[in-house]
């Protein structure tokens, strides 16, 4: 088992700058996230943050330009549930800049009620795997023009309870539950990082790819979770504050050890090395793959 207590937890410590590159960050107003946003802005770095409530995502930005006067930071709106905006958000990146030098695979949704995504996929999967999916690939042009580039995912230890049932990925006909649905997303998130880094070339290639689980944190994305009262409260008492769970996603972007690495995955800002065997399953990444290139109908001049 992964180490998941909040005790002994550690800080990303590198000192790196980013003065000149690109950033951008899907889910920055609230949460890891936001925190993510904020620091990065602070080493120098442009941020393009990608958020469903464009408000919500305007109120964010100004409270990062409280603590960081300096943040050159811009909001465009992202619903990652939807394969036409995450197109849209993609085509407005590319109008805006000429590379890219960090993604950020930030935003999701947890544990929440049967629903769907504007085109009919189960929520989760579609959005916290297919919309990072496809929004990966068409800013990946960008992203090989950074002299070096790193893109990072947010996964969750919960992937070790997933499995990817390719002949019912939607989880229908009674098949879904909540944290089944959210399992077999976070799987995804971990197979995509894997099959990403290999198909790119390894470390031959300029793009490191990461997958990152930051600890049970106290955010808005518990609001589906089952538990009540007592669990929430446990949660509220036990749970790393915000600025506490950005630590991995931070050290991913900045540690400049992880310049030789890729495809891997981190908890408490380190490489995890003893995998279940269902993440390191590269036939399984490879048929994800597939399907996920079919499933968000990926042009053609985008597939590696």
């Amino acid at each position: 088992m992964y180490e998941i207590k909040t005790g002994n937890r550690r800080k990303c410590d590198s000192d790196r700058r980013l003065d000149g590159q690109i950033v951008v960050i899907t889910g920055a107003n609230t949460g890891i996230g936001k925190v993510t946003a904020l620091e990065l802005s602070k080493r120098g770095a442009k941020i393009i943050i990608g958020c469903r409530d464009v408000e919500k995502a305007t109120k964010a930005v100004n409270d990062i330009k409280t603590d960081n006067p300096d943040a050159d930071i811009v909001v465009h709106k992202l619903d990652l549930s939807s394969l036409k905006s995450v197109r849209m958000f993609a085509d407005e990146v590319k109008q805006c800049v000429d590379r890219l030098d960090i993604l950020v695979n930030n935003a999701g949704v947890m544990m929440c009620p049967e629903w769907k995504t504007m085109d009919g996929f189960e929520l989760q999967f579609g959005t916290n795997h297919l919309g990072h999916f496809l929004l990966t690939m068409h800013l990946l042009p960008l992203i090989k023009q950074a002299s070096t580039a790193r893109i990072i995912t947010v996964s969750s230890s919960g992937h070790m309870m997933g499995k990817i049932h390719l002949d019912n990925i939607n989880l229908r006909n009674g098949a879904y539950t909540s944290w089944k649905a959210y399992a077999q997303s976070k799987l995804a998130n971990v197979l995509f990082t894997r099959e990403l880094a290999r198909r790119l070339g390894g470390l031959n290639s300029n793009v490191k790819t990461y997958c990152v689980h930051p600890g049970p944190v106290n955010t808005d994305l518990q609001r589906h979770r089952d538990g009540g009262p007592a669990g929430r409260l446990l949660l509220k008492c036990i749970g790393l504050t915000p600025e506490m769970g950005a630590q991995t996603s931070l050290y991913c972007a900045l540690d400049a050890d992880l310049d030789k690495q890729t495809g891997c995955y981190y908890a408490n800002c380190r490489k995890v090395n003893n995998m279940i065997s269902t993440a390191t399953d590269d036939r399984m990444a490879e048929l994800l793959w597939d399907m996920s290139c079919n499933l968000v109908n990926l042009e053609d001049n985008l597939k590696i």
